[in-house]
């Protein structure tokens, strides 16, 4: 089931676009303007935010729309066994991004300051929070609904969910926004990339919003 979610996504242009081309933008847009308009923000802190970005991005509930989830509901795949073998897939897809945003962040001048358990755990519980979240939009909403929510949330968090920027940039709403999936994932990706450091709080976050998604996906999720 993994392999299979993994050569779906890899072959699917929107997929590839939302999980590589995006995130390429987001991060050279940023470090240039940020240079132009002399923001204290440069690229050690765009390349986590953007890393994070990357592993939200890939979350999406596109299933339904594609008619995918109605024909998994004919084989013998639990629904264990679906949020498994997509967590896998994103987790292979990752390495990918990981190799495309960390070069590019690298070409711009990137100097990682890295805690390699803090990373890992961050990529996984990540991973597994947006993994359970875009399940349970695709699971739960109508076809022509999933691409209208799933994108207004994409953009909702891009803009305001402290994954590229951190909390500190949102004044005193960061307090608020650094319980969110997206500003616990970027908070903790900077903090293993930039600080070399495990983000225990941020961690717990996440696995607290994978337990959610996945209790929630559970119980709401519908084949057809």
């Amino acid at each position: 089931q993994a392999s299979m979610e993994a050569r779906l996504m890899l072959r699917n242009g929107e997929q590839l676009l939302l999980a590589v081309v995006i995130p390429v933008i987001v991060l050279i847009g940023g470090v240039r303007g940020a240079d132009r308009v002399n923001l204290s923000y440069g690229v050690n802190t765009f390349t986590p935010g953007v890393l994070a970005l990357a592993i939200m991005s890939i979350a999406r509930g596109f299933e339904r729309r594609y008619g995918v989830i109605k024909r998994l509901g004919t084989s013998p795949l639990s629904r264990t066994g679906l949020l498994c073998g997509k967590v896998l897939a994103l987790l292979a897809v990752e390495v990918l991004q990981v190799a495309v945003i960390s070069g590019v962040g690298f070409a711009l001048g990137w100097d990682p300051d890295a805690d390699v358990l803090g990373l890992l755990l961050t990529v996984v519980l990540g991973t597994a929070a947006f993994a359970a979240l875009g399940l349970l939009v695709a699971g739960s909403l109508r076809a022509e609904a999933t691409l209208a929510a799933a994108n207004l949330i994409y953009l909702l968090l891009l803009a305001g969910g402290a994954v590229v920027l951190p909390t500190s940039a949102y004044g005193s709403f960061g307090d608020v926004v650094a319980f969110l999936p997206s500003g616990a994932l970027g908070e903790a990706m900077r903090a293993a990339l930039s600080d070399s450091a495990v983000a225990v709080r941020d961690l717990v976050v996440l696995a607290c919003w994978a337990v959610v998604g996945a209790v929630a996906t559970a119980r709401t999720f519908t084949w057809e």
